[in-house]
């Protein structure tokens, strides 16, 4: 495919005189054609709500969601996927995000990294790909040969794959189980995709995550109870959020934290049973987790 005919590299007719725009102009050109951007996810809302139900089945038998991009795309993937130890308590190595180039690429690009299907085939080996992962290809051209290469050899080895990209018709979705194509349109700035098209991805990947982060249980209503207490902020954020779950007194929600290690989920199900720390562990493990299921509600 001819990337000069994709319409993320077309240029856009409302920002041809951008370089002669008076400043307040040039701002409300750019928030007006990020207004587009929520409704283009919408459209493929159905196409994100499989890709979630594919990720949360990975997860439950102890799979991995996996991200795979290049430049921006893989950048926005590894974002994502460092932001899950902290708000979800997950391991880091259950949500992966895979840049070519490697971790360094984060913050100098390492060019031509990106035209090397192979170099995704090493990378997703060397984190041991099974069948049980879910590889998630992010390409806003949906084209990058390192994705197609990464989706091709995630489903040899039997892995769900899902594509993610900001153009119609993409060849990254002739390589996934779940293609989502979110159109973005001309760039205000001509093929700069880390505008409108990066945050598409952006929703796109906090969809991914965090919907399948509560299809597994790691959301008690719209509190993050599995977040991880791993410096002052978030310490309070464990009190607060012990305190909104249960209406206990500040005081005995610290409590119960310290009791249960830091742990607001345990200190949840401790209050709510009422129950011993322990206990409230004991029956979160047989919950699978679930806070509801610890306590009966579902």
């Amino acid at each position: 495919m001819d990337l000069s005919t994709l319409e993320t590299e077309t240029r856009n007719e409302r920002t041809t005189d951008l370089d002669r725009m008076p400043l307040p102009e040039l701002l409300s050109v750019m928030n007006a054609e990020d207004l587009t951007v929520a409704q283009a996810v919408r459209e493929a809302l159905p196409q994100i709500g499989a890709a979630v139900e594919a990720i949360a089945v990975s997860l439950r038998r102890g799979g991995r969601l996996v991200y795979l991009g290049a430049g921006t795309s893989g950048r926005i993937g590894l974002l994502d996927a460092v932001e899950c130890p902290p708000t979800f308590g997950t391991s880091p190595e259950q949500v992966v995000g895979l840049l070519s180039g490697g971790p360094g690429a984060f913050a100098v690009a390492v060019e031509g990294a990106e035209d090397e299907p192979g170099r995704a085939v090493a990378d997703l080996d060397a984190i041991g790909l099974t069948a049980r992962d879910t590889v998630v290809g992010l390409a806003a051209s949906g084209r990058t040969p390192y994705v197609v290469g990464g989706l091709r050899h995630a489903a040899a080895r039997g892995a769900t794959t899902v594509s993610v990209a900001c153009n119609r018709d993409a060849v990254v979705s002739r390589h996934a189980d779940v293609a989502i194509e979110v159109p973005t349109g001309p760039e205000v700035l001509t093929g700069s995709t880390r505008l409108k098209a990066g945050t598409a991805q952006k929703m796109v990947c906090n969809m991914l995550s965090t919907a399948s982060m509560v299809q597994v249980g790691k959301v008690y209503g719209n509190l993050m109870v599995d977040v991880r207490a791993s410096n002052d902020k978030l310490v309070d954020r464990a009190r607060r959020i012990v305190v909104e779950a249960t209406g206990a007194a500040p005081d005995a929600a610290a409590e119960a934290l310290r009791a249960c290690g830091g742990h607001a989920k345990t200190a949840v199900v401790m209050l709510l049973a009422p129950c011993s720390a322990e206990e409230a562990a004991r029956r979160l493990e047989r919950a699978g987790g679930d806070t509801r299921t610890a306590l009966g509600r579902t």
